[in-house]
């Protein structure tokens, strides 16, 4: 359907909906890499967190958008050779595609620029002690932080060497591009080993873009992911810094690449991707991490999808309004609900400490769909049961849609 260059909120939302990517085909079954690629072209990066009180927050954005997959493939994917995943600081820590890691190169030669507070202090203080991380990284790789600390005790005698200083060194390697990681541990500890010895050659061999010319591509790739967006969205998908983001706006506007469009009660200078779809509709149904980029930016959320989104992991308990770990429902192009979900993987059960519903949504509907993706979220676990809501203005209906 043909993009109009005045937009209602409401084509805003199928744009972006479609752009990442719910309205693929779901694969219906078995999923493998390239069901996961086809995602990873629309994303670019999934954001990570150590968080996991239901799922770690990397593999939830693949769920939403394919369904139940074999989280192994994506460990494969980042983490065995060839790689296709690499860790770095795309938005948050994430996991980007590898094909990307050249247009990061600007982050990594100005790490004093863009790192924080004790990276920088380590490097620019202790330029010896971070000299000798790399040299057990690069004698003893891939290794974690714990390993360094614990396997060299002479350090603490010469020169104060702890896990935290280690640390901040390892950081510090790892955000100016010298290492990266080679894999996680079971306690998703870090495990670090040299850049040249874990990215593909290929990617290694690509020559470095001037950072122009990368503000550029990343600005384009955040477009795309995004179908329409607000300039401050497109700069936060990335964190890109300010002047060479303004410049990469007025180069692909010009180019054609950027239309400038407006949408119904947005403020602030919006752009539609040139090859961004209008669908007609949109039959999503399932649950959306609080981690994943269609919701990354709470503003945008809030506008596309008249909802006010917000994580309460740092909330104190009593002041939560809806609970620790929730995850809006998307169902057709909507949030109808917003659930907190909690993982007994001991006992085997998935938690529901509250199911609410928002305003607009039929709660008979609502729960009867929800149902249906709580089953499918608890298998895809290895959850054996469901526990009903413990409270919530949708915990009666949900728990009756349980029941049938």
């Amino acid at each position: 359907m043909a993009v109009p260059e005045s937009l209602s909120v409401a084509q805003a939302r199928r744009i972006t909906l479609a752009a990442q990517g719910f309205t693929d085909r779901a694969p219906g079954g078995a999923t493998d890499l390239r069901h996961l690629r086809r995602v990873l072209r629309r994303l670019h990066l999934i954001q990570m967190d150590s968080v996991n009180v239901l799922q770690r927050a990397h593999y939830m954005p693949l769920y939403s958008r394919l369904g139940p997959y074999d989280p192994a493939l994506l460990e494969r994917a980042a983490y065995r050779n060839p790689r296709e995943l690499f860790e770095f600081w795309g938005h948050e820590a994430s996991l980007i595609t590898v094909d990307l890691q050249p247009l990061f190169r600007w982050r990594m030669a100005r790490a004093k620029d863009y790192a924080w507070g004790n990276m920088v202090r380590i490097a620019t203080q202790q330029p010896e002690l971070v000299a000798r991380v790399l040299g057990e990284v690069r004698d003893r790789g891939p290794i974690t932080a714990a390993e360094i600390e614990h396997d060299v005790p002479r350090a603490k005698d010469n020169w104060g060497w702890n896990w935290s200083v280690v640390k901040q060194a390892l950081e510090w390697l790892f955000y100016s591009g010298e290492i990266t990681a080679a894999t996680r541990t079971s306690s998703f500890a870090r495990s670090y080993d040299l850049t040249e010895r874990v990215l593909p050659r290929k990617v290694l061999d690509t020559p470095t873009p001037h950072p122009q010319d990368a503000f550029r591509a990343l600005v384009e790739l955040a477009a795309r992911s995004l179908g329409v967006a607000a300039e401050g969205e497109l700069r936060d998908y990335f964190r890109l810094p300010v002047l060479g983001f303004k410049q990469a706006v007025a180069e692909l506007v010009e180019d054609k690449v950027l239309l400038p469009v407006t949408v119904k009660g947005w403020k602030a200078p919006t752009y539609l991707h040139h090859e961004a779809k209008l669908p007609r509709r949109v039959q999503a149904a399932t649950l959306v991490s609080p981690f994943d980029p269609l919701i990354w930016e709470r503003a945008r959320t809030e506008r596309l999808f008249d909802m006010n989104y917000r994580i309460e992991i740092y909330v104190p308990a009593a002041q939560r309004l809806y609970g620790y770990y929730v995850l809006p429902f998307l169902l057709g192009d909507t949030f109808a609900a917003r659930l907190d979900l909690k993982a007994d993987r001991k006992a085997g059960v998935l938690q529901i400490p509250a199911a609410w519903q928002e305003p607009a949504a039929d709660p008979g509907e609502t729960a009867a769909a929800l149902a249906v993706e709580l089953r499918r979220l608890a298998s895809w676990l290895g959850l054996s049961a469901i526990s009903p809501p413990e409270r919530g203005d949708l915990a009666g209906p949900l728990t009756a849609a349980l029941k049938a």
